[in-house]
């Protein structure tokens, strides 16, 4: 029986969380889209929002692509931090930011993983 690395496990239950997300914004609630239009944002954005999120997903889910969808979500995360701090909503701030560094510990994690061993000192 092979063993999973638990890195792998990280990145599926990160890629979980962009799934969530997106469906909630694709799905949008009413509460959800009064959001959206008092921070100034196009009726149209939460459909790209979720959909941004969903590529994060899959791109995370998989192996070969995970550095790729940790940036993507990296950048997701920074955009919805960054409008709840421009409108003042600064407690609304901390979920973005929190996921925001849970990415961005997978795109390292990631990249780590596949940097060359260095060579020894001679």
């Amino acid at each position: 029986m092979r063993i999973l690395p638990w890195r792998h496990i990280y990145g599926w239950l990160l890629a979980a969380f962009f799934v969530l997300g997106g469906s909630l914004n694709i799905f949008a609630s009413p509460e959800i889209l009064a959001d959206y239009q008092r921070w100034g944002y196009p009726d149209w954005f939460h459909y790209l929002t979720g959909l941004t999120e969903w590529t994060a997903a899959v791109l995370i889910a998989l192996p070969a692509t995970r550095l790729a969808g940790s940036a993507l979500a990296c950048a997701v995360m920074a955009a919805a931090a960054g409008t709840v701090l421009l409108h003042g909503e600064y407690a609304h701030a901390v979920p973005p930011l929190a996921v925001l560094a849970l990415a961005g510990l997978n795109g390292w994690l990631t990249w780590r993983a596949r940097r060359p061993s260095s060579p020894a000192a001679a």
